[in-house]
């Protein structure tokens, strides 16, 4: 909510208001059925008890959260995010389809009408409710391994059946310090006895306190040639009013710390070669590329300098866009790995189908794309960022497969 102001917060207030005076009104219809006068009064105080609870907590935050523990920020802010979805959503939803239902007076008789337009209005709203808590409660922290082979002529036979565990998008401090949360995934990971672990980046909101008391945690990730890192936006700590650049650079410094404390190999516009019999490929990773309104810190040239000449390389890049901006027919780099967008935590898939809204925004989301002999893979992210939940969209562990063509 800091990123916004005041009055953009007032509007997204006076939405939520508008919506639930519409939906109070067709609730009435369906309290109409209710033969207990206290009980639609019950019914009716409860609604507006909530609205109005939750528009002050809205305005409330906005107004006082440059004066709240940033330790305690992130969680209330996150908190009450999820809170406006779970009840806005449905009650849009709800107004649409009993609007819908009243006004086409050809789809039921008006007896019919008075019971059951009622209840499949209250379904629509109760079904997308049940929705968004199961994406909370439950799919937030079902982690799920993607498995992908990808062919390719160019690399060497001495690393074909290469596995590689791809991660991305921790956000460690949306964990709460619920250290045990992770073990699951870890041992997935462990499981899969990967070759190279990768992270791509966004491993903090924004603090480096966020990382206290994970390093046992994140000691526990085991790969037999290595593990190596990126950067995303949110490890430099752009998002947050610093008292000096001391301070930022210093909260900087603690995050790269903190890759050598667990063993990772953080790569800042950095490559290297990998041999194996005499073969060898690149890897490649550099810090954040994104559009602005994001920073370039970013240098693919400088990273990319020392390896022209092996003919298979892997660019770690957290920000998908700069597939198609800087890498994409413009380099002969043939695997990228990329983050960054979550998948929205929400959209739907169903075997190769598959649709987010944040594929408006852009166009290599989640997966795996190819243009000519280059590949991008979007991995969806293991944690979380604004809104607690995820609806549709698991977080993801990537396990590639290379392949000789």
């Amino acid at each position: 909510m800091k990123s916004y102001s005041l009055f953009t917060i007032l509007l997204l207030c006076l939405a939520i208001l508008i919506v639930d005076i519409l939906a109070f009104y067709w609730l009435q219809s369906i309290t109409e059925l209710i033969t207990s006068k206290g009980l639609k009064t019950l019914i009716n105080i409860i609604f507006w008890v909530f609205t109005v609870g939750l528009i002050s907590l809205i305005i409330t935050l906005k107004i006082t959260l440059d004066d709240i523990n940033p330790k305690r920020k992130h969680i209330l802010v996150s908190s009450l995010y999820g809170l406006t979805i779970s009840s806005f959503v449905p009650k849009i939803i709800f107004v649409i389809v009993i609007s819908i239902l009243f006004f086409s007076n050809y789809v039921f008789t008006e007896k019919a009408s008075l019971i059951v337009v009622p209840l499949i209005g209250l379904f629509s709203g109760f079904l997308p409710f049940f929705v968004i808590m199961y994406g909370v409660f439950i799919s937030l922290y079902r982690f799920k391994i993607h498995h992908i082979t990808i062919k390719h002529q160019n690399l060497p036979s001495s690393f074909s059946g290469l596995k590689i565990i791809q991660i991305s998008d921790i956000h460690i401090g949306s964990f709460n310090y619920k250290y045990h949360i992770l073990d699951k995934a870890i041992k997935m990971i462990n499981d899969s006895e990967p070759d190279f672990i990768f992270f791509t980046g966004d491993l903090v909101n924004n603090f480096a306190w966020e990382l206290i008391g994970w390093e046992k945690v994140f000691k526990k990730l085991e790969a037999k040639q290595g593990k190596y890192a990126i950067l995303g936006n949110h490890d430099y700590g752009d998002y947050s009013n610093w008292n000096s650049p001391k301070e930022k650079q210093d909260n900087f410094e603690k995050i790269k710390q903190f890759y050598k404390n667990v063993d990772f190999n953080l790569m800042l516009n950095q490559s290297e070669i990998i041999e194996f019999n005499q073969q060898k490929i690149a890897l490649i990773g550099i810090e954040n590329w994104g559009k602005p309104p994001f920073k370039q810190y970013g240098n693919l040239q400088k990273a990319i300098q020392n390896v022209t000449e092996i003919p298979f390389k892997i660019l770690l890049s957290h920000d998908p866009s700069h597939w198609r901006e800087e890498v994409l027919q413009k380099s002969n780099i043939a695997l990228t790995l990329s983050g960054h967008t979550h998948g929205m935590q929400a959209g739907f898939q169903y075997k190769e189908m598959k649709w987010s809204p944040i594929k408006y925004k852009y166009k290599d989301w989640a997966g795996l794309y190819k243009e000519n002999n280059q590949y991008l893979y979007v991995n969806r992210g293991l944690g979380w960022h604004g809104f607690p939940g995820r609806l549709g969209m698991r977080p993801e562990i990537t396990l590639i497969d290379l392949r000789r063509k």
